[in-house]
This record gives structure tokens, C-alpha cells and sequence, in this order.
């Protein structure tokens, strides 16, 4: 199909018939078994098949089927290999390509929201779009002043569809849950639904970019493209080329990876601190690296403000102070913290030196100067945090996710993901270190300073 298709009942029967067919292959799959075929081969069948579904479904769907299969895409690196392979082709292309909207629905957009002359605000505007997703698609321009720039449309009854499909999703959310070990599927796609609005709301996005090109206009490490022009259900912005980051962690070479995957990690923690705005989308389709003007090294240029988490004194300094702790080894104060912040509920008793044990995991980038970020790693934690002999899976349904931290936690498990899909080797305690409130403890401030009061002191004393 190439328009999205709004009526409930057709989007519920598509959705549905997601999870029978996944129960159909598996009886296929037994039966071919019987048949004589290895269960090795009947496997990667099997998944190549589920896949293939997988992204004609929610790829021809567009609106929040699609957005849960973006969000989903970025977790395939927790998935054990033999899995992986087929889910990493078909979830990937969801990151940046969805059947697109025909040219006359696409007109007539544009007429009924930039008016009967919208041709005349573009030099050139290109009909075939350069790019489709989950409630707009973008297409390549010229604007009357010789800009070059891209210019989103959103679906027509994108709002409606968003909805409906995430309604829908959630009901069997269960059934999803095996595609990603470890993973609470219906929290996530309960979060997806929250911010439905933002996501259509053009003008928020426009703002929130804008605040984003501002601050980032002479940044030398990454790129934000400017705001041209905004009205409902269609966004103007500076055209970005450059190096999608889906095809520099398939293809991109050491240098390029390690690269995009510092510059990934210090816009994350960075965005907060100097805009109070966190970019909450973060898959690869949203990601370019673009040469420099040079050709010596890289920046990383940043699409897409749909979704943000206003965070007006960056990020909250429980953060910063729970890892700083959790690494020093400081049980009793990470999980007095953790019981303040609200992670651990009130009627809930835990043992502070298991509650340690269960995060130094996680946290082992942060300890090291750098870390190399790979699927194998995240395979691992995925597996300790699902099995459910793991004293790490005991504990953890113990835990509580304030809503307050349930975006951050989102952006930063998905940001996880896009590193270990680069397998960068990245820096990241450098990062914590200068944009991360509280991960340096106010001490080492103090202490730094001593020597140097010290020595005045004394030459005062001398003279």
C-alpha cells in the first residue's frame, strides 16, 4: 500500500495477524523439523520469514507501528547472533525507508497548508521523497532564496493511526516481548503513546530544533540544521548531507565508527546541559556523519526534534551522583539514593551490596578510560537481566522506573544500542565527566584547588 491506510479495523487485522504469524511459522517450522531439515537451518528460515512480515507490516503501516519498530530496531544487538542476522536487515530499513505517500496526497497537503502558490516558495521541490517514516515523509528542495533544504510532510490522519496502532500493539505486547531478551515491551510502547502529541506537533519540533541549531551553530563536533520555515503538518529545514549512520555501522570503517559513536555519546550528555533539552529519538535514521570541509575528520549532524524531554537544569544530579558512587563502591549511599529517588519503593527491602552488584555491570563503561561497545557485551547483560534463575533478574523486578526518568532511561538504553550496533570504541567517562552534574563529586573540586592556595599561602607567608 502506499498511502496509510486510516481505517481502525484494516490496521488492527494487519497488527494482529503479526503475532499468528509468528505462531504459524513456529508450527511450520516444527513440521519441516519432522521433515528431516537440521533445526539450525529451520531457525534461520524461520526468523528470515518473521522478519520479511515484520517490516512489510509495520513499514506499510506507517504511523505508531512503524515508530515502535524504530524504537525496537535499536535493541536488535541484545538479540544472540544466530537471531540478530535476519531482524538486523528488515528493523534497520525501518530507520529511515517506509512505502511513501502518493504525489497528488502529497500536493494536497502542501495546497491546504501552505496555500494554492505553495510552488512558488521553492525553485525546485523534488515530488519523489528522499526519505519516509513513521508519521511524515521528507522530500528534497529548493527554497525561493536558493537554500537547499528538506521539507517534511506529515501523513494525513497520522494522529488517528498513531494511536490506534499503539492501542493495538499493547494488547499483545506480551507476545512481543521474545523478540528482545530482558526487555519490557509495553512500557515502551506506553511511552511511545504519551508522546503522540509532541511528535505531531510541528511547531513544538520547530522550536525545539531551532534551540538546537542556536546553540550548536559553531559547535566543531556536531550539526543541527537550521529552521526555514514551519506551518501545521509541514516542516521546513537546512538540507543535511552526509553519511547515514545506519550505513556507518554496516559499512563504515574503524575510524568512522569510533568516531560516530564519541560524537553520538557527547551529544547525548551534552544536549541537556546547554540547551535543557534532550534529543529522545535517537536511532540511526536520525544520525548523519559528515566529512569536514578539509577532509580531515568528522562531525556528527543531528535530524529530527519530534520528540524531547525538557530537562531545565540538564540532567537531574541523581545521575551523576549514583555512578560517581556505584563505582567508588559505595553500597548503603547508592541505595539510600535510589530508595529517594523513588527506584525503590517504600513496602520494598533489598540488600544494598546485591543492589551493587546488579549495577557495576551496566555501569562498566563509565569505569574505564574507554570501552568498546559490542553486541556481544550487550548480549550478555540482555542475557543476566532475563534469565530468570539470574539473581540480577530477581532483583531487578524489584526495581521501580520513576516517570520522571523514564524518557532518560529510554534515550540512554537506545543510545547503548546504537554503540554497540558501530562497535565504537568510545571515551565515554570523558563525557561523564564534562557534562554529567554530580559524576565528579565537589571534593575533587575543592581538592584540586588546595595545592594552589597552598603555594600562595606560602609565598605570602616568605614575603
Amino acid at each position: 500500500m502506499s498511502d496509510l491506510p486510516r481505517k481502525a479495523i484494516t490496521r488492527t487485522a494487519k497488527l494482529a495477524a503479526l503475532p499468528l504469524g509468528f505462531a504459524g511459522r513456529a508450527t511450520w517450522g516444527l513440521g519441516k523439523r519432522i521433515g528431516g531439515k537440521s533445526a539450525e537451518i529451520v531457525a534461520r528460515e524461520l526468523q528470515q520469514r518473521t522478519a520479511d512480515q515484520l517490516f512489510r507490516v509495520l513499514g506499510e503501516l506507517k504511523g505508531g507501528a512503524m515508530k515502535f519498530g524504530q524504537a525496537l530496531s535499536v535493541f536488535e544487538s541484545a538479540l544472540p547472533e544466530e537471531i540478530a542476522g535476519p531482524y538486523r536487515a528488515a528493523l534497520t530499513k525501518l530507520q529511515d525507508a517506509a512505502p511513501p505517500m502518493p504525489t497528488s496526497t502529497v500536493h494536497a497537503v502542501l495546497t491546504e497548508r501552505l496555500g494554492d502558490e505553495w510552488q512558488e516558495l521553492f525553485l525546485n521541490f523534488e515530488d519523489k521523497p528522499s526519505a519516509a517514516a513513521s508519521i511524515g515523509q521528507v522530500h528534497r528542495a529548493v527554497w525561493h532564496d536558493g537554500r537547499e533544504v528538506a521539507v517534511k510532510v506529515q501523513y494525513p490522519g497520522a494522529g488517528e493511526a498513531l494511536l490506534s496502532d499503539l492501542t493495538q500493539l499493547s494488547r499483545f505486547a506480551k507476545l512481543l516481548g521474545p523478540l528482545i531478551p530482558g526487555m519490557d515491551i509495553k512500557p515502551l510502547i506506553t511511552e511511545l503513546r504519551d508522546r503522540v502529541s509532541e511528535e505531531l506537533d510541528y511547531d513544538l519540533e520547530a522550536r525545539s530544533q531551532r534551540e538546537h541549531a542556536a546553540e550548536f551553530a559553531d559547535d566543531p563536533d556536531v550539526r543541527v540544521p537550521d529552521v526555514v520555515f514551519q506551518s501545521d503538518q509541514v516542516l521546513v529545514t537546512e538540507w543535511m548531507d552526509g553519511i547515514p549512520l545506519a550505513e556507518v555501522i554496516s559499512d563504515g570503517t574503524e575510524e568512522q565508527r569510533d568516531r560516530a559513536g564519541q560524537l553520538l555519546a557527547r551529544f547525548l550528555f551534552s544536549g541537556p546541559a546547554r540547551t535543557g533539552l534532550l534529543h529522545a529519538d535517537p536511532h540511526p535514521g536520525n544520525f548523519r556523519l559528515l566529512p569536514e570541509e578539509d577532509g580531515e575528520g568528522w562531525r556528527l549532524g543531528v535530524l529530527d526534534f519530534g520528540t524531547v524531554d525538557r530537562l531545565p537544569g540538564g540532567l537531574p544530579d541523581p545521575i551523576g551522583d549514583c555512578l560517581r558512587m556505584t563505582l567508588e563502591g559505595q553500597a548503603e549511599a547508592v541505595y539510600g539514593l535510589l530508595c529517594e529517588e523513588g527506584f525503590v519503593k517504600d513496602e520494598i527491602e533489598l540488600d544494598p551490596d546485591a543492589v551493587l552488584d546488579y549495577l557495576l555491570p551496566i555501569i562498566e563503561p563509565a569505569e574505564v578510560e574507554e570501552f568498546t561497545f559490542t553486541r556481544s557485551w550487550m548480549r550478555t547483560q540482555a542475557a543476566r537481566l532475563a534469565d530468570i534463575r539470574s539473581p540480577a533478574y530477581q532483583l531487578g523486578k524489584q526495581l521501580n522506573l520513576p516517570p520522571s526518568y523514564l524518557l532518560i532511561h529510554r534515550v540512554t538504553l537506545s543510545t547503548i544500542g546504537v554503540l554497540c550496533q558501530l562497535n565504537a570504541t568510545v571515551r565515554l567517562r570523558d563525557e561523564l565527566e564534562a557534562w554529567v552534574p554530580g559524576f565528579l563529586a565537589e571534593y575533587e573540586y575543592e581538592d584540586a584547588e588546595e595545592p594552589e592556595a597552598d603555594v600562595d599561602a606560602v609565598v605570602e607567608a616568605g614575603s
